[in-house]
């Protein structure tokens, strides 16, 4: 069923995109914001109080809807999953961004490339990612890898292995509350949004390296292992760290978390460019084909052991 649910909702997006940042997105950080507008004392407990109500109210609200959907009919069940992932995964909430940034720089037009980039981040760009194409292709490969991970397999690990529709609800929440709780610098707030950020770092933990490994296995693997492992020494806590420098070494490309080196020589490494971009397009979805194989194969192998 696991498979079914992500061939139908990959399926879905290719047909109909979901606009994620106006019905995910948005409605998520105005429950955010509603809940530290009521709970945020500049204390700790408070926070873990609101990540409770919101992240835990979902999951458990998802849950009893989908147990009550099951006990009338698995179609239905089957229905609430492929429902929750469509809004939960997002894969094309970052593709179409990656792939006009690709096209432009093709074309020469840094410009848009760089104005493309700004508006998938969210944030204008500064230094020499300005007007250096090279930049602009590593910083866009970065993005993918991290959205890749965010939005595609940290979903799916969670989906996997908690019940029905909860760990992807799980993951998406406890995402955007932790980005939500966790961007600005003021003691109250950092106070009020730690729970949520460790939180997340613990759900993030297992879907962060399970990304990172199948990486390796589809890329080079003895350069994203030697990368994987040199960054976690310096970033033990960072899954998005690790994904990216995975997948630098898996590419051969020198990316922002690992610029020293790929592998055991420095030189192996290549500056990032266009070429780069569709190789890391390639990587993606023979990631994803690997999660589709494993699904396949785990469900032959309950059918037969059934």
């Amino acid at each position: 069923m696991s498979l079914l649910s992500l061939l139908a909702v990959l399926l879905l997006e290719q047909i109909r995109p979901l606009p994620y940042r106006r019905f995910v997105d948005a409605p998520l950080a105005r429950l955010a914001a509603f809940l530290e507008s009521r709970c945020n004392a500049g204390e700790q407990r408070y926070g873990a109080v609101a990540w409770l109500i919101g992240v835990g109210g979902l999951v458990v609200g998802s849950g009893a809807i989908a147990a009550a959907l099951a006990y009338l009919s698995p179609l239905l069940a089957w229905t609430v999953n492929v429902v929750v992932l469509y809004a939960t995964m997002g894969f094309r909430h970052f593709s179409h961004y990656y792939t006009d940034i690709r096209l432009a720089l093709r074309m020469g037009e840094v410009g848009q490339a760089r104005q493309l980039l700004e508006d998938w981040r969210g944030t204008p760009l500064a230094g020499p990612a300005v007007e250096n194409p090279s930049e602009i292709a590593r910083l866009s490969i970065e993005q993918a890898l991290c959205a890749s991970h965010r939005h595609v397999f940290g979903v799916l690990v969670c989906f996997l292995v908690l019940p029905g529709p909860c760990g992807a609800v799980l993951y998406r929440a406890s995402a955007a509350f932790a980005d939500a709780w966790g961007q600005r610098g003021d003691a109250e707030t950092a106070a009020f949004g730690s729970f949520a950020q460790r939180s997340f770092a613990i759900i993030d933990w297992l879907p962060a390296r399970l990304t990172a490994a199948t990486f390796a296995i589809v890329g080079n693997f003895g350069d994203a292992m030697y990368c994987w492992r040199t960054q976690a020494d310096k970033s033990p806590d960072d899954g998005l760290a690790i994904v990216v420098a995975s997948g630098a070494g898996a590419l051969g490309v020198r990316l922002g978390v690992s610029p020293a080196a790929v592998g055991d020589n420095a030189e192996a490494a290549d500056d990032a460019d266009v070429d780069f971009m569709e190789s890391a397009v390639g990587l993606i979805w023979r990631a994803l084909v690997t999660w589709m194989l494993l699904l396949l194969l785990l469900g032959l192998a309950n059918l037969v052991g059934g």
